[in-house]
């Protein structure tokens, strides 16, 4: 089972993302906040990370930068109401990038390519 990582300062989208990813048989922690995820990923390994790229008088963006320097064999992808972020240079550091929506079918199919792709380079030993 992968341990994702879920990172948004709205508390309906984690709850909402908790659940509809745990019914596809994920395991879920969430985080409100940067230092909250922080807190999260000193006490835990996860397989992947959803991270909002608009948090509370934070970026995602620099969270992201961050988990790549520190995390750099997590995958990470963004997720945000806004799809201006995509041509942003540093939201190219992320694994994937998905638009928000009511529907999640993009998102749970962003994470299964990603995880596929994680563990084609674990088994290729790269």
């Amino acid at each position: 089972m992968s341990r994702l990582l879920v990172v948004d300062d709205e508390a309906n989208i984690r709850l909402l993302y908790a659940e509809e990813l745990k019914d596809e048989g994920y395991e879920v922690v969430t985080a409100g906040s940067s230092a909250e995820a922080a807190e999260k990923l000193q006490h835990g390994v996860f397989d992947l990370a959803v991270l909002d790229i608009k948090l509370k008088n934070e970026s995602g963006i620099e969270l992201l930068q961050k988990l790549v320097k520190e995390r750099h064999d997590m995958p990470v992808i963004l997720c945000s109401a806004f799809s201006c972020y995509k041509d942003d240079f540093s939201a190219w550091l992320a694994d994937g990038y998905v638009v928000k929506s009511s529907d999640l079918s993009e998102l749970k199919q962003e994470i299964a390519r990603v995880l596929a792709k994680k563990a084609l380079k674990v088994k290729a030993g790269t």
